[in-house]
């Protein structure tokens, strides 16, 4: 068992987080010894699960939700692994997303380290896109897709 103070350390989490997730009814059977808050396995997975869902961009008002399924027991699990689904493919989509802006910096880096060094933008300019180098187009063909 944990007390909200090591569980806010090892979770680089505020304590006010802890608790405003507590209030919220995110840890149901959190036990409490003399009106402290104790940590246990579950609440530490649900904290993990948590803190995904956040970072994948779901609001605290449906995790509540989730968590209520889960208190609900089987008869929930379609609904349940429809939510990991739809968050799932919202992740790949911000991911490709990422991906390309990634590759618009790679390609751009290369494109003015190589101006540098030429004095100009006349040699790049009649490279793009068919002259450039293989892995450079790969990047500016998917920034530019």
């Amino acid at each position: 068992m944990m007390t909200i103070g090591q569980v806010s350390e090892q979770f680089g989490i505020p304590i006010s987080t802890l608790r405003y997730y507590d209030r919220e009814g995110l840890f149901p059977d959190m036990e409490r010894q003399s009106g402290i808050r104790r940590f246990g396995a579950r609440e530490l997975e649900a904290l993990r699960v948590i803190e995904c869902l956040k970072a994948s961009g779901m609001e605290i008002k449906d995790i509540k939700r989730f968590m209520a399924w889960c208190t609900e027991g089987a008869k929930t699990y379609p609904q349940r692994k429809a939510l990991f689904e739809t968050r799932k493919a919202a992740v790949e989509e911000e991911m490709r997303a990422l991906e390309k802006t990634l590759d618009m910096l790679r390609f751009k880096c290369w494109y003015y380290e190589t101006a540098i060094a030429d004095g100009s933008e006349d040699r790049l300019a009649a490279m793009i896109p068919d002259g450039l180098p293989k892995e450079i187009k790969a990047y500016y063909e998917n920034a530019h897709s």
